[in-house]
């Protein structure tokens, strides 16, 4: 399956950012932590270059405790502040004030020095689609500002929130780009929501997971629905839940037989008995998106 998605508004909306970048001290980008390099706007990160950077793991509460710290440590390196936080409960943004701070220390002491008092730290809020922008500045300035939901797009034009005198906030809405080099990236972003469902086939989006899935985490599938997948799962080394030296990926067969596995566990039948792959691929996909398979990563540091 192709996996591709940049509807019209998002020309615009990168245009409004363009267009804003002048008046901007900070950057917050908001990255999924389940796949923290797809999530991140290539574009973006061309365009706020010059600019002091705050990159927030959201949803870490569904990524793997071990891999969110080899990705703090990872962006960190790349001269970013990082923080794991998960915007729907508010965990870890009490932190915000303060890397704010550290992230815009040098643009401060400028202003101490040329006598500047009480300008307030300017920050535009980015991410791709459905990552949790909306969410995390509720949950940050305690109150809902902005419009949130469970499906990319809603958040179609800019925003400023004044958080206190010394923060703004500017949301943006979540863009993608063009196209996508690598079609896993647009795979990725396909699992976590931030592509339009409407325009993909559920049942390929489904078997494409459980192959990503079995190279990492098969046991997840096994202990979620049931079902025994020993005989397609990866040997197991050290920490069977981390298993990188998988020995490639499975058929798309393979695939197609675990997911109509899952389909009689859950006792998804068409007429005839037929199992339904499309129900079952929809129950697979919402038990990943909301973390009920486990805490999950799809790209390994």
């Amino acid at each position: 399956m192709n996996y591709q998605w940049y509807p019209g508004h998002m020309t615009k909306a990168v245009r409004m950012m363009q267009e804003n970048i002048k008046l901007i001290d900070l950057i917050i980008e908001l990255v999924d932590a389940r796949i923290p390099l797809s999530s991140r706007n290539p574009d973006i990160g061309e365009l706020g270059r010059n600019k002091a950077r705050i990159v927030l793991l959201n949803k870490s509460d569904l990524a793997d405790p071990a891999q969110n710290k080899r990705w703090v440590k990872y962006f960190e390196e790349q001269g970013a502040h990082v923080l794991e936080i998960n915007a729907r409960s508010g965990a870890g943004v009490r932190a915000m004030n303060e890397l704010v701070q550290e992230a815009c220390r040098e643009k401060l002491e400028r202003d101490r020095k040329r006598g500047i008092v009480n300008r307030p730290v300017r920050a535009m809020v980015v991410g791709i689609p459905n990552v949790g922008k909306s969410t995390f500045i509720n949950s940050f300035t305690g109150k809902a500002c902005t419009r949130t939901g469970n499906k990319p797009g809603v958040t179609k034009g800019k925003q400023w929130i004044r958080l206190n005198r010394n923060l703004e906030l500017l949301d943006t809405p979540g863009i993608l780009w063009p196209k996508f080099e690598d079609q896993k990236v647009g795979m990725y972003l396909a699992f976590i929501g931030s592509m339009n469902d409407e325009i993909i086939i559920q049942e390929e989006l489904a078997c494409d997971l459980i192959r990503v899935l079995m190279q990492y985490y098969p046991l997840a599938l096994g202990d979620r629905y049931g079902i025994d997948v020993t005989d397609k799962a990866p040997p197991a080394g050290p920490d069977s839940q981390d298993n990188t030296e998988s020995p490639g990926p499975l058929t798309e067969q393979e695939a197609a037989e675990i997911l109509g596995q899952i389909a009689r566990n859950r006792k998804c039948f068409n007429r005839g008995e037929e199992p339904d792959l499309s129900r079952a691929a929809g129950i697979l996909i919402e038990d990943f998106r909301s973390g009920r398979l486990g805490r999950l990563t799809l790209e390994r540091r």
